[in-house]
Parts: structure tokens; sequence; C-alpha cells
């Protein structure tokens, strides 16, 4: 398909988010397990739950535009979670619990980039309804990355103080 009109952008763009979606409710559960902080490991799957909840507002987003979700592979999210997986195969105990937290904020990051384009090509589109929900979901994603960060700041300390 060639993409030469917003709208077609728009699809285009939300497919690639719903791919991404669903590959990270793929890979959280493998991190939960891996974290070895009992915070990271809550926080993983409460993430899983929002983004389940995500899942759904994109079926709503698919259903206002009278199209379908599939038919395309995320090939940005595929290579971040290669890499987290990667981290998970190569780090353990408090390190590894580090390194969850980074490949994960690269995740909260390429979506919070994602989400925001297209909430604001809904918004300049008029879709109104549409952009209301991505922008419920991007401010889930910046709670996600904030909460992120709080952790880390207690996990790197930890995993520091562990090396020495």
């Amino acid at each position: 398909m060639t993409v030469d009109t917003m709208e077609k952008l728009l699809i285009n763009e939300l497919k690639d988010i719903y791919s991404a979606e669903k590959q990270i409710t793929r890979a959280l559960p493998k991190m939960a397990k891996q974290a070895s902080n009992t915070e990271l490991k809550t926080a993983f799957e409460t993430h899983l739950k929002e983004t389940e909840g995500q899942i759904k507002r994109l079926d709503r987003v698919f259903e206002i535009l009278g199209k379908t979700s599939g038919g395309k592979t995320c090939k940005g999210m595929q290579g971040l979670i290669e890499e987290g997986t990667e981290v998970m195969q190569e780090t353990e105990g408090e390190v590894s619990d580090a390194a969850l937290i980074a490949a994960a904020q690269k995740v909260e990051h390429y979506e919070i980039a994602s989400y925001g384009s297209v909430r604001t090509w809904a918004q300049i589109m008029g879709q109104k309804e549409i952009a209301d929900l991505l922008q419920q979901t991007l401010e889930e994603e910046g709670e996600t990355d904030h909460k992120l960060t709080q952790l880390s700041s207690k996990i790197n300390k930890q995993a520091q103080r562990h090396a020495a």
C-alpha cells in the first residue's frame, strides 16, 4: 500500500503500534519472571494489564476507522524485544534488574514517540475520539516510564553495591 494520505499514514502507524503492543504482551511475563526485585516484578505485571487495556483501546480506534488491526509486524519493537531477551540471558540478580529497566524504558520511549505522533495526526484530522483514546494510552506510557525511572534509582544503587 502506498502511503500518500494522512489517513493512510495514521492507519499504517496504528497497525505498527498494534503489533508492538501484542509483542509486548508476550515479553512482559518473561521480564516479570526474570526480575528479582519484587517491586519491578509487580511493575511488569501491572504494565501487562495496562497493555491489554491499550490493545482494547486500539481495537476501538480501528472500529471507529472501519479498518482491521492486523497485517503488519512492528520491526522496531521486534528489535527492542530481541535486545531485551539478550539482556535477560547475559545478566543475573540485581544487575539483571537494572538491565531489565533499561530495556523496558527503551520500549516505553518507542511507544511514547509512536503514540504521540498518531495522537497528533488524529487531532489534526479532526478525529477527537481517536485522539482522546490515544492520549489516554500516551499518559499511561509516560507514567510507566516515570515509575521505571523511580525504581531504577534504587535498583541501580543496589546493583552497584552488590558488584562492589
